[in-house]
């Protein structure tokens, strides 16, 4: 990566003045010194000015990066990315097995919502405790203050409307 302070696009945005860089040395025009070799210039002319040469530096440092960018070898890049661990075809593998776990886990979202709108609300609530917060059928019922076999029947019943809609899940 490129040094920051060696980069003409820092030296000039960063500065007060207008940073001219030349092969040998830098030089900075400052507004006191654009006002007096222009009396019939502003503040604002200054300053759009240095606006012109910051977008110049600017596009400079960047074509310079993105060469940079589009010049790096293929070869190594795998070290470079997972410290040898993978080759770039297992990359590029695991990358497609990410993007359709992403999307298997997507669906089945999709499922588990659409079988929950399926169960009452006492079914949704009561199969909710159980399995989010780990709650018991008997601790369920007695925090609701109901049967034990109230509470174990109504979970039957949610967990065969859930295996309706997601039969794989």
């Amino acid at each position: 990566m490129k040094n920051y302070q060696d980069s003409d696009y820092a030296l000039n945005k960063y500065s007060d003045g207008i940073v001219y860089r030349f092969a040998d040395a830098a030089v900075t025009v400052s507004l006191a010194d654009y006002l007096a070799e222009n009396p019939d210039k502003s503040l604002n002319d200054f300053n759009e000015l240095k606006k012109i040469s910051d977008s110049i530096y600017y596009d400079q440092d960047y074509s310079e990066c993105a060469q940079t960018r589009r010049n790096l070898p293929i070869e190594g890049l795998s070290e470079t990315l997972l410290g040898n661990a993978l080759s770039p075809e297992e990359i590029f593998f695991a990358a497609i097995d990410e993007q359709e776990k992403a999307e298997y886990r997507n669906e089945r979202v999709k499922k588990a919502k659409l079988a929950l709108k399926k169960l009452t609300k006492v079914q949704c609530r009561r199969f909710l405790l159980q399995t989010v917060t780990g709650l018991t059928t008997r601790e369920i019922a007695e925090m609701e203050s109901v049967k034990h076999q109230s509470v174990v029947e109504c979970l039957a019943c949610a967990k065969k409307k859930i295996k309706k809609f997601c039969p794989n899940d």
